[in-house]
């Protein structure tokens, strides 16, 4: 096989953006809906080479793009989550003159998602991040004119900037110590970076840095005032999307590279991910905005993520592995879900300062049945409940925290579930208890469209879960070998 064709998917993602913002600034503005069907079709076409050549390994660039079982498992991911915002985005962005520079953003913001998970070098993997980083930037702050979403992009960028200048000084404690910036290679040079200051110094930066892009507490301060402020198709991309790009780059630096000092490491994780999912879920018990309430469980997800670095077995990683994907579809319906709603509110009423509010939701079984059930099996897919990705994904990561002896940590996260359980059960009571307050409402077919697939996805791992667990086995035997 041919290097181009080693990053086919990478290709056509980056080649449909150029082409949608070519095409873009020759049409009109009622012609502009078709830009969001070619970036669907350019996302189902990386899909499928993606799920074809899934077992394909190679390299180019001098190794600094490795393509294995790890870099696909989570290029699907990404994949998935951009299919899914940009089949919603279709009727968010109707009638906007800018619709070519939204697609354009969330497939460039997509490509470099696909190429960190493909890096095999820390520089160009901080390039990587980079690119996606500065879409996504713009993306949080499309409305202009929204007060919020202005505000959001504003905080965003400036923690963001904040946490690549941390993870750029992490890099280069790194290639001082071990005069190399390829991952397998300061691997092989740790030598310099044990027992050292330096190494200490480098990981805490690096912690850091990557903290800030997983929303880890206390690097998190971004993600409740972004993900509420932000068009909710683009909160589903950072949380479901932008999110897990952090993790495949830091599962790649630490348990790759850095794995002769995990010592130092597994402690801090341990800290952070008891930390960060205990806050994100006792916030969220007070939450009356629904996208806030999502940020806030994003937080305690991620913090169920990060213990696949505690655990460290190659089925723990396997779990981490799986929740990452479940965790797209989860929560990128979620957000997505909201989306739906917020623009019936704003249909309705367009100075709605807080359109995602719970009394919002009140009936929703009645005036949005489609999307009110979907919203339901999200919700209860993220507290754990069976049978749904989210209870499959959480029984493999937590079981095998308990057989690795870490019962305590297991403990701590079962009780966080159950913690969950109570705010997302409100929204649903408000949905299905709460008397309905005006009319039923034509719900949108492209946010019912993403909805379903989301829902799909979200049923199949939690009915028939050994295909997506043994893809997440070969990408976990990528990091720790059997």
């Amino acid at each position: 096989m041919s290097d181009l064709m080693l990053i086919a998917p990478e290709l056509i993602i980056g080649i449909t953006g150029l082409i949608i913002v070519l095409a873009g600034l020759f049409m009109g503005r009622s012609s502009k809906n078709a830009l969001g069907y070619l970036a669907v079709l350019g996302c189902l076409s990386a899909i499928a080479l993606t799920i074809s050549s899934f077992a394909t390994t190679g390299s180019l660039l001098a190794e600094a793009l490795v393509i294995d079982a790890l870099s696909q498992f989570f290029k699907l991911v990404f994949l998935a989550v951009a299919l899914i915002v940009c089949i919603a985005s279709i009727k968010y962005t109707e009638g906007n003159d800018n619709a070519e520079v939204f697609f354009g953003l969330v497939l460039f913001g997509t490509l470099g998602m696909m190429f960190v998970a493909s890096a095999n070098d820390l520089i160009t993997l901080y390039v990587s991040f980079e690119l996606a980083s500065l879409s996504t930037y713009a993306l949080a702050g499309f409305e202009k004119k929204n007060a919020r979403s202005v505000e959001a992009a504003m905080k965003y960028i400036l923690i963001g900037a904040l946490s690549s200048a941390l993870l750029l000084l992490g890099i280069s404690f790194v290639y001082g110590a071990t005069s190399t910036t390829s991952i397998p290679g300061i691997a092989e040079n740790i030598d310099v970076l044990l027992n050292n200051t330096v190494g200490i110094l480098a990981i805490v930066l690096l912690i850091a840095g990557f903290g800030f892009k997983i929303a880890l507490v206390p690097f998190h301060m971004w993600a409740p005032d972004t993900y509420q402020g932000a068009p909710s198709v683009v909160s589903a991309l950072l949380a479901a999307g932008s999110k897990k790009m952090g993790i495949i780059a830091a599962f790649k630096v630490f348990i790759v590279a850095l794995i002769a000092l995990q010592a130092d490491w597994k402690i801090a994780f341990a800290a952070l991910a008891v930390v960060t999912m205990t806050y994100g879920n006792v916030v969220a018990l007070s939450q009356t905005s629904v996208k806030r309430m999502l940020a806030y469980s994003s937080l305690a997800q991620a913090g169920y993520i990060t213990m696949a670095f505690v655990v460290l077995t190659p089925m723990a990683l396997t779990g981490g592995i799986l929740y990452t994907l479940a965790h797209g579809f989860m929560k990128g319906g979620a957000f997505i879900a909201v989306g739906a709603v917020v623009y019936m509110v704003m249909a309705k009423n367009k100075d709605s300062e807080v359109p995602d509010h719970l009394d919002s939701f009140k009936g929703l079984g009645k005036k949005m049945p489609i999307t009110a059930f979907c919203l339901m099996i999200f919700l209860f897919a993220l507290a754990g409940i069976p049978p749904t990705a989210g209870f499959m994904s959480k029984f493999v990561l937590f079981s095998s925290t308990i057989e690795a002896g870490l019962v305590w940590l297991a403990v701590i996260a079962i009780l966080n579930s159950a913690i969950s359980l109570y705010y997302y059960a409100r929204v649903v009571k408000y949905m299905y208890f709460m008397p309905a307050e005006g009319e039923r409402f034509s719900e949108p077919a492209p946010y019912l469209v993403a909805l379903l697939i989301a829902l799909a996805g979200v049923l199949a791992i939690g009915i028939w879960p050994e295909p997506f667990i043994n893809m997440a086995m070969q990408a976990a035997e990528v990091l720790l070998p059997l």
